[in-house]
């Protein structure tokens, strides 16, 4: 099914491109002055697949680009594919923003059908000091990424792997900083006029995820213990930065479920190591978090991890820096 899907897509994406090319005809016309200024006067179309590039890039890009998130609010990131009316409207891009490392699965098919004479690519990881899956002692999130790869790969006709990497680098907003500082990069070398706006923009936003990081220091020092279980493998970047463990109940894809002896495990962890909380997140079910903290006798909270908005996100005004701050009040309950 992903096979064909992807050959639709080359075929739908490729017609799109011949028709882009194609010559002006007798009907037609030859465009005319006013034609050519309101096409000149149209913003820079920036295409981003995640929530926290969409934020950065708007942040970044202000008034002077149009940003488009591929990934819909409401859908979980790991496993959206795009249709092909999604990767047709790609090829109108000038900037594609991705965060890469594994995250987006059909990426590197829609890199291969992009005009590179008209589209900017930023891997926004690229170069980044990435951290491998499991290279924080997470035994429970490793073994059962293994175990679920082996007994699924065949029923869904791929194995979910998302790389030898953890992709939430987002989550450390000193790395969200630096995939910020690539876009910048971008907008700047393709528009000049407007280089002391993104400037600006990008200075604001560096100095608020700074503070950002300065109050997750401040909490974290504060914390009489440094380990937390949470639903999905998503936040080694977080708990890196700052010092803490992530226990996960699935590895970094969330749809990954744990066996009943894996359960057992974590009931049993909970409560050897007396942890107050079991933490799910936004976008999956809470369900197998909730059965183990009703099993282990503690509370469940909210730890998001920015994947993307939901639609009351959306409604209610949130962004990616009144979320994390949420998150720092939800670590500093599960921390005590």
């Amino acid at each position: 099914m992903r096979k064909s899907l992807l050959a639709m897509v080359s075929v739908v994406t490729a017609a799109a491109l011949a028709g882009c090319g194609a010559a002006p005809t007798a009907t037609t016309g030859t465009p005319q002055p006013a034609e050519q200024a309101a096409s000149a006067s149209e913003k820079p179309k920036v295409f981003t697949t995640i929530y926290p590039l969409e934020y950065v890039t708007k942040r970044i890009g202000g008034e002077h680009v149009e940003v488009i998130n591929i990934v819909p609010p409401g859908v979980e990131p790991h496993d959206f594919e795009p249709t092909a009316k999604n990767m047709v409207a790609l090829t109108e891009a000038d900037f594609f923003v991705y965060n890469g490392s594994g995250l987006e699965l059909w990426v590197d098919k829609a890199v291969e059908n992009l005009d590179k004479n008209r589209t900017q690519i930023i891997n926004t990881t690229e170069g980044l000091n990435l951290l491998k899956a499991g290279e924080h002692g997470d035994d429970h999130a490793d073994e059962h990424a293994d175990e679920h790869m082996e007994e699924h790969a065949d029923d869904h006709g791929h194995d979910h792997d998302h790389g030898e990497f953890d992709p939430h680098v987002w989550l450390d907003p000193t790395l969200l900083k630096e995939q910020a500082d690539k876009v910048k990069q971008a907008l700047v070398s393709k528009d000049q006029a407007h280089a002391a706006d993104f400037e600006k923009n990008y200075e604001q936003l560096a100095t608020d995820l700074d503070q950002l990081d300065k109050e997750f220091k401040e909490m974290v020092a504060q914390a009489s213990r440094k380990e937390f279980m949470v639903s999905h493998s998503a936040f080694y970047y977080l708990a890196h930065q700052y010092g803490l463990e992530q226990v996960a109940i699935s590895g970094v894809n969330p749809a990954d479920e744990p066996s009943p002896a894996e359960m057992k495990k974590l009931v049993e962890h909970v409560k050897e190591h007396q942890l107050p909380y079991v933490l799910f997140e936004t976008l999956v079910s809470p369900k197998v978090a909730e059965v183990i903290a009703k099993e282990a006798g503690v509370k469940t909270a909210t730890l998001n991890p920015l994947e993307g908005l939901t639609q009351e996100d959306v409604q209610a005004g949130k962004d990616y820096m009144s979320i994390m701050r949420e998150n720092l009040e939800t670590l500093r309950e599960a921390l005590k």
